[in-house]
């Protein structure tokens, strides 16, 4: 008999607190801490000029050939790294994902879909400052 009303008694208490997703739920979401480079952060400021050689110097120290960049841009942000786009004169397009560290990873843009990663479809500003709410400096 004593084990009923200890029982009602945890039911009330369990019921009074509310479940765990309800206090998760009604919880303020925390700010995500974003770690950045100089690197990434520069190639938001160059000019056209300045972001093709950039971008071109990260393309050829990873071992690909590429005579000039004909086209570039910020495409987006994927995790903590800044994804770029590059079109070489030899009409093949470079995914350059710049990470905190400040170091590059290249990747063919045709092996974007089959990765399951982003197209290299630069956005509207190819600077990136306004998709990053970034003010031009200087």
């Amino acid at each position: 008999m004593l084990r009923l009303p200890v029982t009602a008694a945890l039911a009330v208490l369990l019921a009074a607190c509310g479940s765990g997703a309800e206090q998760q739920a009604a919880a303020p979401k925390q700010k995500e801490i974003v770690v950045r480079s100089s690197e990434q952060d520069q190639l938001h400021q160059f000019n056209d000029m300045y972001r093709d050689i950039a971008l071109k110097r990260a393309i050829t120290a990873s071992g690909i050939r590429c005579k000039r960049v004909v086209r570039s841009g910020y495409v987006q942000e994927h995790g903590r790294l800044s994804m770029w786009s590059a079109d070489c004169d030899d009409k093949r397009s470079w995914a350059i994902f710049v990470g905190p560290d400040g170091t590059a990873q290249v990747r063919p843009c045709v092996d974007m879909e089959p990765l399951k990663l982003p197209t290299c479809r630069i956005a509207e500003d190819p600077s990136g400052r306004t998709a990053r709410g970034i003010a031009k400096q200087g």
